[in-house]
This record gives structure tokens, C-alpha cells and sequence, in this order.
């Protein structure tokens, strides 16, 4: 089946403060999206909310991955039927290696008796972590602990490679990377462009984009896409900042207090 994810009128709130404000998004196998704003208009919230986040409320709206909606899913049911998120500030977690941590999430995926083969996995990991550019001794190591900013997001292009999803979300990826780090999780990222994946990257930058090449390129205002384009449209963003759309939209305040 080839991959369809569909966001209609998405809204959310946290502790009641709505935060996005009807997200409509359609998006095919194939393609990749991405989206930009200022800081605060909730763009971080809307990878939260479609990941299932505690913190977000959904209050409205559907987000439908090959017909099902996975707003009512668990997380760990969104993460089954396809949905990935690369986190904008991943989690610590000691006493689980990353080596650990990887082989249980894929075997979560599998049926029962068919569990990845310890040989197999093993490839499969060294094979990924080298073209990441990884120190094999991280697979050995805590998950994340003691990483740097750019090797927690290494970490997360190497799950995404290893989980194969069919919607990948990433937020703000590039965050922190100097230029080769940037290339080097660039070039995971492209390795992994499908027919049967879509991928929705959230960036303030055009940086990213120079090397992960956008199909669709939205602006998010006050908790909603204001405008849509091609890759042109993310140049203009970086050359112009975003005031011209404002003016264009007549929007007066496009902070809503959330990234």
C-alpha cells in the first residue's frame, strides 16, 4: 500500500492554551515536507501532539495514516503502524546500551517467532553506524548518555534507519550540528527517501535544506500552515525572514507561546 498520511483541522492545547489551531496537512509516499516558522508558532507542538505527548491535548481534528487515525492510538501503537519522530532534545536513558535499546524496538515490530537474529542485527547496526560515521563503542554505550547534541542526533537517523517507518517526523534534526554533522545526517536522511515514506522535517533554517532537497515547503503562523511552495519558497525565508508574509497574510502576532 503506498503511504498516505493525512492531518485535518488539528488542534491541541496544553494546561488550556490552545496551541495549534486547525493543522491541515496531506502528505504521499516519496514526498518530503517541510515546515518553518518563527519561534512559538507551533510547530514542535504539532510533532508532539502527532506522536501522542502527555503534555498536548488533541481537542479536534483527525491525522490518518493509511486510513487509520492514530490519534487513537497508543504511542507505542503510532510507533507500530509507521509513525517516527527524531526529538528535537532526545532522552538520557542509563542502564538500556543503544546496541539493547535497538534490536527491542525492532523485534517490537515483529511478530512473535520472528525475531531478528542476534548476527543479523548486528550487521545491520554496524553497517548503519558506519555510514552515519559512528563511534562503534556507542552501541555498547547508554542511550544518549553522555552524547553531544550531535551524536543524540546521529543516534536518532540511526533508529530511523534501523526502523524503517513510513512517516518520519523530524524536529529540528539539524539543531546543533556543525556543517559536517549536518551532511553526514543529511545524507542518512536521503538514503532513506522512498516511494513508501514521507517525511515531515520542522526547521528554522535553510541550511538542512540545501542537502535534504524539499518537495513541499509550508509556513507555520499562530498555530496554523499559512502558506505553502516549492523549495523557492524556503529560500526566500532565508534571505527575507518572515515579515513579508506577515504582511502579505496580515498577521500582526504570529507567536502563540509554544515552538
Amino acid at each position: 500500500m503506498a503511504t498516505q498520511f493525512t492531518i485535518e483541522g488539528l488542534k491541541a492545547e496544553i494546561e488550556g492554551k490552545e496551541i495549534l489551531k486547525g493543522v491541515s496537512l496531506s502528505m504521499k509516499g516519496g514526498e518530503i515536507h517541510a515546515i518553518m516558522g518563527p519561534n512559538g508558532t507551533g510547530k514542535s507542538t504539532l510533532a508532539s501532539a502527532l506522536m501522542g505527548h502527555p503534555k498536548y491535548e488533541v481537542t479536534a481534528g483527525t491525522a490518518e495514516l493509511n486510513g487509520e487515525d492514530v490519534l487513537e492510538m497508543g504511542v507505542d501503537e503510532r510507533a507500530l503502524a509507521g509513525l517516527f519522530l527524531a526529538m528535537q532534545y532526545p532522552s538520557e536513558i542509563t542502564g538500556v546500551t543503544n546496541s539493547d535499546f535497538l534490536r527491542s524496538a525492532i523485534n517490537a515490530r515483529r511478530e512473535e517467532g520472528n525475531e531478528i537474529s542476534l548476527i543479523k542485527f548486528i550487521r545491520q547496526m554496524e553497517g548503519k553506524m558506519k555510514e552515519l560515521e559512528m563511534n562503534p563503542e556507542f552501541a555498547h554505550r547508554y542511550l544518549n548518555e553522555g552524547f553531544s547534541g550531535g551524536e543524540k542526533k546521529r543516534n536518532e537517523i540511526l533508529q530511523m534507519m534501523l526502523l524503517d517507518p513510513k512517516v518520519v517526523i523530524l524536529d529540528e534534526i539539524d539543531s546543533g550540528l556543525d556543517i559536517d554533522a549536518l551532511k553526514v545526517v543529511a545524507q542518512g536522511v536521503n538514503a532513506m527517501r522512498a516511494d513508501d515514506r514521507a517525511f515531515l522535517i520542522i526547521t528554522h533554517y535553510q541550511r538542512l535544506l540545501d542537502y535534504v532537497k524539499p518537495d513541499f515547503v509550508h509556513v507555520m503562523m499562530q498555530g496554523r500552515i499559512v502558506k505553502s511552495g516549492g523549495p523557492e519558497l524556503a529560500e526566500r525565508l532565508e534571505a527575507e525572514g518572515y515579515d513579508w508574509v506577515k504582511v502579505e497574510l496580515g498577521i500582526v502576532d504570529e507567536t502563540v507561546g509554544q515552538a
